[in-house]
């Protein structure tokens, strides 16, 4: 495969970062600059980016990490918050409701994203809070260039904010107008929330780790949790389902909550061992469909031709159907991932690819667990085609009303510590802002399913099993870290891009340069819960003969608009030290950068 690039994939020697903004890259590689680990420089970028990507992540969201110390395996951190104590079954069927609506308060679990990074920083990083944080205040106080695509989310959803969210209005909305985009933006009680937690953190402790450990007593404990409770207490506001619905979040589910670390699974492909979160994330995906792919001959296939789309395709509806029926929060279910990711279980579902495309949900059996996947059969066909009036999940809206996704970073410094971490979730268009703080909460509880008995069923402390998924792998002495924003599509543009890498060669960023496809086969993760049968997206670049031979094969194709699909970046680590970096050019705002 050719090598042609759209920028270059950078190289050096002594650091390099890559994210989905190219101001949040930089202030990652100016804590390398200035001293600092990957540890240090993945905390600022991430804090940088709730500043410059606010509606597509925020302090009171969602982090999985995937870390590795220079010498050592690696780790994951869920900073995914639980549900709340009172989020039962018995309380949303007394809503009257189905699913848990996609906005609003009713969705909030316990903010989980800054505990995530504190926890980072305080075990892993070197640098002092203040030195971290510094970049988020700086930009939130002084203000940035405001992407053009957040301009437009906030012009959308102006007179709903005004009218409905007036706390949101009042931070997105500064004098009542809109930001123009690429105007100068400012979110001046985001910076205010920040450094007043620094400052109070520093007043707390004269050491490092006291102050880092004083500002997540803070945000748990102090006047943050203060700020988000005393707002719950009395918001009733509009959500997607056309009501109006309290939070059940409390004092209770904040106080003292932190994030954990836990093993990551792993898989062994083609020489190549991969890392993923636990099936508290859709994570397990990817291992699944690389072991369906790994008794399949891909490299002699053309990696833009009909035959490895339709493969990859069929594979990852395979493993996306046991998603469905599997997957959730292991402290509350028993989840067979010991056999989902056996070769004896790959085997078998590989014999169900075939020459057409399937068209229907297809969950492996798995002895003792047939019950699974006859619910998940069960809810398919509930909701295949289901209509959806307005998609509130910002993932991969560009190709529907709304433009917007997730974001992802990747780190490598030169001693060899690494990370790879997609923070989402506190969209300024799927919450409230908490007044006074500049931000707004998640609305995470939408993944969860009110049905009793399945591992993805809302229970009072269950992680929601969420899309988040970073990835890390191995080859000898060489380290990859890679991923992507994208909601359930994020899985399926990592597999692509890693496959092609393994068998085609190319570098990070040819491979993220040549077209990509997806399939919308199966049920999505975010309200209303559509699935489209057979259907899958492909960008225009492929080859027009492709594309009418998916169709021949029975898939339901739509082209997208050029440059469409995917936002990944990526970061690999020679084994004589040599750093590359690379980054998507898709939205025209992910950077890699380093020396």
């Amino acid at each position: 495969m050719s090598d042609f690039t759209t920028r270059p994939e950078i190289r050096g020697t002594f650091g390099v970062v890559t994210s989905t903004h190219w101001i949040a890259s930089a202030a990652g590689m100016a804590m390398l600059e200035r001293g600092g680990n990957a540890f240090d420089a993945a905390v600022a970028t991430g804090l940088v980016l709730q500043v410059v990507e606010p509606h597509l992540n925020g302090p009171a969201g969602d982090l999985p990490v995937i870390w590795r110390e220079a010498g050592g395996e690696p780790q994951v951190i869920s900073a995914q918050g639980p549900a709340p104590k009172a989020a039962t079954l018995e309380a949303m069927q007394d809503l009257g409701l189905t699913l848990i609506p996609g906005s609003g308060l009713l969705a909030t679990v316990v903010p989980g994203a800054f505990d995530g990074w504190m926890k980072l920083l305080a075990e892993k990083g070197s640098l002092t809070l203040r030195e971290v944080m510094e970049p988020a205040i700086f930009y939130a106080r002084d203000g940035h260039p405001v992407l053009p695509r957040v301009a437009n989310t906030i012009k959308g959803i102006a007179d709903f904010l005004r009218k409905e969210w007036p706390s949101s209005a009042a931070v997105c909305l500064p004098g009542d107008t809109c930001p123009e985009p690429d105007g100068l933006f400012r979110n001046p009680d985001l910076a205010a929330t920040y450094q007043r937690i620094v400052d109070e953190a520093e007043a707390a402790s004269s050491d490092r780790a006291g102050q880092i450990e004083a500002a997540r007593a803070i945000w748990s404990d102090g006047f943050v949790a203060d700020a988000i409770c005393d707002f719950l207490d009395t918001a009733e506001l509009a959500d997607i389902s056309g009501d109006r619905h309290r939070a059940l979040l409390a004092r209770e589910d904040l106080s003292g909550w932190r994030a954990r670390s836990e093993a990551p699974l792993s898989l062994d492909y083609h020489g190549w061992t991969v890392y993923k979160t636990g099936p508290w994330g859709q994570g397990p995906v990817l291992l699944q469909a690389l072991a369906i792919l790994r008794g399949i001959d891909l490299a002699s296939m053309d990696p833009c031709g009909t035959e490895f789309v339709h493969t990859v395709i069929e594979a990852m509806k395979l493993a996306y159907a046991d998603r469905e029926a599997y997957y959730g929060d292991p402290d509350f279910s028993d989840i067979p991932m010991d056999v989902l990711l056996s070769e004896d279980y790959a085997a078998e579902r590989r014999k169900l690819i075939g020459p057409s495309a399937s068209t229907e949900q297809r969950p492996g059996r798995v002895p003792g667990f047939e019950h699974l996947a006859d619910a998940a059969i069960a809810r398919a066909a509930r909701d295949f085609g289901a209509s959806v009036a307005v998609s509130v999940e910002p993932t991969m809206a560009h190709l529907v009303e709304k433009r917007g996704d997730t974001v992802h970073l990747d780190v490598i410094d030169r001693w060899g510590n690494m990370v790879s971490a997609t923070p989402s979730g506190g969209w300024l268009q799927s919450s409230p802002a908490v007044p006074g703080l500049g931000f707004p909460l998640n609305s995470r509880a939408q993944m969860f399913w009110l049905e009793e008995g399945v591992p993805s069923g809302l229970r009072p402390g269950a992680r929601p099993r969420t899309t988040l998924t970073p990835s890390m792998a191995r080859n000898g002495d060489r380290w990859l870290s890679f991923g992507t924003p994208g909601g359930d599509q994020q899985d399926q543009w990592q597999l692509i891009w890693f496959l092609r890498f393994v068998h085609h060669g190319g570098n990070l960023q040819a491979n993220m340069d040549r077209p990509l496809f997806h399939s919308v086969h199966f049920q999505g993760s975010f309200y209303p819960r559509k699935a489209e049968p057979a259907k899958m997206l492909i960008e225009p670049a492929f080859d027009a003969a492709v594309i009418e031979e998916l169709r021949a094969r029975g898939h339901i194709v739509e082209v997208t608009e050029p440059w469409a699909v995917g936002r990944l970046t990526a970061a690999l680590r020679e084994p004589e030290g040599i750093l590359r970096a690379a980054a998507t050019p898709r939205l025209m705002q992910a950077y890699a950068v380093g020396r």
